[in-house]
């Protein structure tokens, strides 16, 4: 039996695929689809793995990611998240605005300022409970690392609003 990893963007890919509908099966057909190029669900489970030092192409990631977002998958991109990480970068989920923007952009960016102090309150919160007695238990990290997530996610909103304001590209270009 193999033992996988949280942490290791291989075996969240290839968990997060496993428990998608229809598996790596479906995967594979899916890339047969999309590439016009045929790939056996076992030769897909082996690159996934990793053995036999099969490995995954930069364009099967990327439908493979397409495939699971499409599943409306909420591990779709977690395997992108901890791969980042390997390297000492980070990646959040960054929701979509709302159809052609804010109707006051100055206003939305107003609003996020106030949501981020509050946010700020709550994570200084519970980092000073974590803290408490010098240790930080895995549901103290947990916590912790939801609300540094959510704050973040309401930074790169804010940036967004505030490029979108200026005139800017939204892509962060």
């Amino acid at each position: 039996t193999r033992r996988y990893s949280a942490a290791d963007w291989r075996d969240i890919l290839y968990n997060t695929i496993r428990r998608a509908s229809g598996g790596v099966t479906a995967a594979a057909t899916f890339l047969t689809d999309r590439r016009e190029k045929s790939i056996h669900p076992e030769d897909l489970r082996r690159r996934l793995r990793g053995t036999d030092g099969e490995s995954l192409s930069t364009e099967m990631l990327e439908l493979l990611s397409e495939w699971l977002v499409d599943q409306r998958d909420p591990d779709a991109l977690r395997w992108l998240q901890a791969f980042n990480g390997r390297f000492g970068m980070a990646a959040a989920h960054l929701p979509p605005p709302p159809d052609g923007g804010w109707p006051c952009e100055a206003a939305a960016i107003r609003e996020k300022l106030l949501q981020i102090t509050a946010k700020n309150g709550t994570l200084a919160t519970i980092g000073m409970n974590a803290t408490a007695d010098g240790l930080i238990d895995g549901r103290e990290c947990d916590e912790l690392e939801a609300q540094c997530m959510q704050t973040i996610e309401l930074l790169w909103r804010l940036r967004r609003n505030g490029r979108r304001a200026a005139g800017r590209s939204e892509d962060f270009t």
